[in-house]
């Protein structure tokens, strides 16, 4: 069952709301966010940074309840090693992965970075969102640690260049590119958004 983006908006805002009671801060990335700054498509795929450390793990899983699957244990572990876990909202089976990144200077930025958006229609949802220039950065450095072989990040990437052009802060993008050793790959995209 794939949730409608009524039923995936309304586990999203309980997430979000349980964040903001444990005040954790987030930022919404992938997919999700390619999608809001570049060439729209359907996705229920939902990416969050967070600033998660294992002390929030109980109180996360205590505070989102019983309308989710959220492991304890999973979640301590992701804070610990800077892996990620998911979060599922039983009635729709909408999954939202989280990737704690407090303790990565790029995580730090994205985080000090993020914009508050309003999204959805008949009920709107506010919520943080990652900067484009964040966006396309780690969808870049998810490319490379993927082989290069991802068509979807590829375009994504280039859909938000392209979108967002002479909005992009270019310097900030090339610092970032050279420290994250994808300056290669941001200089071929922009020559190919360029060139659309």
């Amino acid at each position: 069952m794939i949730p409608n983006e009524a039923e995936f908006l309304e586990a999203l805002r309980k997430v979000i709301a349980a964040f903001d009671e444990l005040a954790i801060q987030y930022a919404v990335g992938g997919s999700y966010a390619s999608s809001l700054y570049g060439e729209a498509r359907a996705t229920r795929d939902v990416g969050l940074i967070a600033a998660v450390a294992g002390r929030h793990a109980g109180p996360l899983v205590a505070t989102l309840g019983s309308g989710f699957y959220a492991d304890e244990a999973q979640i301590a572990a992701a804070a610990q090693n800077q892996g990620s876990f998911n979060l599922i909202h039983m009635d729709t089976m909408s999954k939202i992965d989280v990737y704690p990144v407090w303790r990565t200077e790029f995580g730090v930025t994205q985080l000090a970075r993020r914009r508050p958006t309003r999204v959805g229609g008949g009920v709107p949802l506010d919520l943080y969102v990652t900067s484009p220039e964040d966006i396309v950065l780690a969808k870049l450095d998810w490319y490379r640690q993927g082989g290069e072989q991802s068509d979807r990040q590829w375009r994504d990437v280039l859909g938000v260049l392209r979108v967002q052009s002479n909005a992009l802060d270019r310097v900030y993008l090339e610092y970032w590119a050279k420290r994250l050793r994808i300056s290669d790959l941001l200089n071929r995209a922009l020559k190919v958004a360029e060139g659309l």
